[in-house]
């Protein structure tokens, strides 16, 4: 971080020194960032203002929400599909119940999401 501050540009606007800072082209396409990166931007602006300051002047804050977007949805999803394995909640038990299967499956998404969010979202 130090380094970063050194080459910085500054202009004068109104007596004040603003530094000149753009955001980098990044390669992210089109990506939409979905709940998960939501949830890590408003908890990086409310809780790690300095980290969050820090990925800002860097130009990395896209890529870093992101990245925690792509891998917290790919957990998710892996450990939905393990917990169902794990219970054996199948297509069978879909056809012949399927409101069962929903509550199972509503249950182990919601499990899924307190392990993640904790490890990823919010530390």
């Amino acid at each position: 971080m130090e380094n970063s501050r050194r080459k910085l540009e500054y202009h004068i606007e109104n007596d004040y020194l603003i530094p000149n800072i753009a955001m980098k082209n990044n390669n992210l396409g089109n990506y939409q960032i979905g709940k998960y990166g939501y949830l890590r931007l408003e908890y990086l602006k409310k809780y790690k203002r300095g980290y969050y300051t820090e990925l800002m002047l860097e130009g990395t804050l896209p890529e870093h929400i992101v990245a925690i977007d792509k891998e917290t949805n790919m957990q998710v999803n892996n450990i939905v599909k393990n917990l169902a394995k794990a219970n054996n909640v199948d297509e069978i038990l879909k056809q012949n119940n399927q409101f069962e299967w929903i509550r199972l499956m509503n249950n182990f998404k919601n499990s899924a999401e307190e392990i993640v969010l904790k490890e990823l979202i919010y530390n």
